[in-house]
């Protein structure tokens, strides 16, 4: 199983294609140990989908600091952009996930990263308590 979807000049096979289907279903829903137990399998951490989302974009997203954590933990790329170029942290900034967001800052999540970017966002949103999260603070 490569890193991002096969190019459509490969045949892709059904079974590889179903736990594909599985893994993301997971991060979905922030069952943290099974994407533990197919990290451990082999599965890599930086999976992404068709259209660019790794399994930490979808459980960020989807509001599940666990699965968020247990893959930050297995050394998940908090940074990496989805096709249409936004961020893990903008994505649980933009769903009102305020334990996600925490979790990807402490977890060295770029808050300038993609479009908008997570402070953007939060300005955007006036969630001004985020903002001071955010904002490097002038030393």
């Amino acid at each position: 199983m490569n890193d991002h979807a096969q190019s459509s000049a490969e045949p892709v096979d059904p079974e590889l294609q179903e736990l594909a289907g599985r893994v993301f279903d997971a991060a979905r829903a922030g069952d943290a140990v099974a994407l533990i137990t197919y990290i451990n399998a082999g599965v890599p951490v930086n999976l992404t989908n068709q259209n660019g989302d790794t399994l930490v974009m979808l459980a960020a997203y989807h509001g599940h600091t666990d699965a968020v954590q247990a893959l930050i933990d297995r050394g998940a790329d908090v940074n990496r952009l989805n096709d249409k170029g936004q961020s893990p942290l903008a994505g649980a900034l933009f769903r009102g996930e305020d334990a996600v967001v925490r979790t990807l800052v402490a977890g060295g999540a770029d808050v300038r990263a993609g479009h908008p970017t997570a402070v953007d966002a939060a300005r955007m949103f006036g969630r001004e308590d985020l903002v001071s999260l955010l904002e490097p603070k002038p030393e």
